[in-house]
């Protein structure tokens, strides 16, 4: 096997030399770099495990080489070397992207140790995302979205739903799925070709859940004017989908539970009973677990239903998945036409922590894409208290541009590339912006060149 291979970033080449020699011991391959740019050039050219940084760098701080490398690779896990003072520093670099951070003095073995945990943790995720990856055109078909470890757990657990006909809880909060999971776990199954039935349990009165679920007869209450199949009967063959059970009554959750004993229902006024062949799926955003040790749920009901139970990771916990969510949501509200959004509108995007899940990031999209100009998302296309989150970065961006003062040249390249960027790529709109033509424009792509900025694609309006 060979050994892991990691790039140490430090501008002082005592310390380089004292890593790179204890780390060959310690059985890893060492590459090192003076600056965070050199740095970040080499993570171009070739792959490393794991990037080992000193918090302070002569062409800016750790912050800045975090963010720049997570614009170019998402996953290499990066550690942070600290000095006394920059604990807050180092846990902003985290939120920014960093995997941990080791403070001064330490160990190069306390290092060492620190490289390969980091190291396995993310091969382990990288074969939940590869499994996630295999399983993830299935799973789109249902509208299931994402890469991160949390969701390849989700599709493993469905995957396995969807061989068996046992009865299936899924539990998380409002608007992270549940049902399209459900509808996930149907597609997938043998009995994909019949109903999938899908029922909202709350607002309901016992009466009226029981008339919809099981049927009533003529006559069997004010109203009922004839019989009438309940829609138990109607998913016969299939699924039947039970939302928001945690806010059935006992007496209704002791009518389910008959059914799901004996595979028969009885319509509302009748005395006959009808064999019917119904898989069950419930879902709760409330924890049925903890109903159950207060006495707020049945028991008996809670582990029938809960025979195989998946669980829906809130949006906050797969942020990683927010860019591809972002995606999806707009090809399917922009069909045809292409959008997309300035670094702060993305930025905003990224740093939200979406209370609401993915129903919240799915509407803030649509009233994104009512509002833009020119198919370019913005800041202000945003929900206030998402863009609100998007300024305070912005306003860090702009900056970082001069925090190290650097000479007139390199700020007009750096300000040039930030407009490009806020553009989408589109050097129109960037020439707009800046009020120089298109000419002036390639002329100053060429000059610094900003080779990402150079497709003729991005030229569509």
């Amino acid at each position: 096997m060979s050994k892991p291979h990691v790039l140490i970033v430090d501008d002082e080449k005592s310390i380089r030399l004292a890593l790179e020699t204890g780390l060959s011991l310690d059985g890893f391959s060492v590459s090192s770099a003076r600056s965070g740019r050199e740095a970040i050039s080499a993570a171009r050219s070739q792959k490393f495990d794991v990037v080992v940084c000193d918090i302070f760098m002569p062409d800016g701080d750790g912050l800045g080489f975090v963010r720049e490398l997570r614009a170019h690779d998402a996953h290499t896990p990066v550690i942070l070397i600290t000095a006394q003072g920059s604990l807050e520093l180092a846990m902003q670099a985290v939120t920014d992207g960093a995997t941990d951070f080791i403070a001064k003095p330490f160990e190069v073995g306390a290092l060492a140790e620190l490289l390969r945990r980091s190291i396995n943790a993310r091969r382990e995720a990288s074969s939940v995302e590869a499994e996630a990856d295999a399983l993830l055109n299935d799973f789109s078909r249902s509208g299931l979205v994402g890469r991160s470890p949390a969701m390849g757990v989700v599709y493993k657990l469905i995957a396995h739903a969807a061989r068996s006909d046992a009865t299936v809880l899924i539990t998380g909060e409002s608007g992270t799925g549940k049902e399209l999971a459900a509808r996930a776990v149907h597609g997938l199954s043998s009995r994909a070709n019949r109903p999938f039935v899908a029922v909202n349990c709350s607002g309901l009165t016992d009466t009226l859940l029981e008339s919809e679920l099981f049927g009533h007869t003529r006559g069997a209450f004010t109203g009922a004017a004839g019989d009438r199949e309940g829609l138990f009967e109607a998913a016969d063959g299939g699924v039947l989908f039970l939302d928001e059970l945690a806010s059935t009554s006992a007496t209704f959750q002791a009518s389910l539970l008959r059914v799901l004993q004996s595979g028969e229902v009885r319509r509302v006024g009748s005395t006959q009973t009808r064999r019917v062949n119904v898989r069950i799926i419930g879902a709760s955003n409330a924890p049925l677990r903890e109903m159950v040790a207060a006495e707020k749920f049945r028991a008996d009901l809670f582990y029938r239903l809960s025979v195989l139970t998946i669980d829906m990771p809130p949006l906050r916990e797969r942020l990683n998945d927010v860019e591809m969510l972002v995606q999806h949501f707009l090809r399917r509200q922009a069909g045809d036409r292409q959008y997309h959004l300035t670094q702060e509108a993305a930025e905003a995007l990224r740093r939200h922590q979406f209370p609401g899940n993915v129903r919240e990031l799915e509407n803030a999209l649509i009233r994104a894409v009512a509002l833009a100009t020119d198919h370019l998302i913005t800041l202000d296309c945003l929900p206030p208290h998402i863009a609100r989150v998007g300024s305070s970065s912005s306003a860090e961006s702009s900056r970082d541009i001069a925090a190290d003062r650097p000479k007139m040249d390199e700020l007009q390249r750096r300000y040039l590339q930030l407009i490009l960027t806020e553009s989408g790529g589109n050097r129109r709109r960037a020439a707009k912006a800046l009020g120089l033509d298109r000419r002036t424009i390639q002329r100053l792509i060429a000059k610094y060149r900003l080779a990402e900025f150079t497709d003729p694609e991005t030229e569509t309006i």
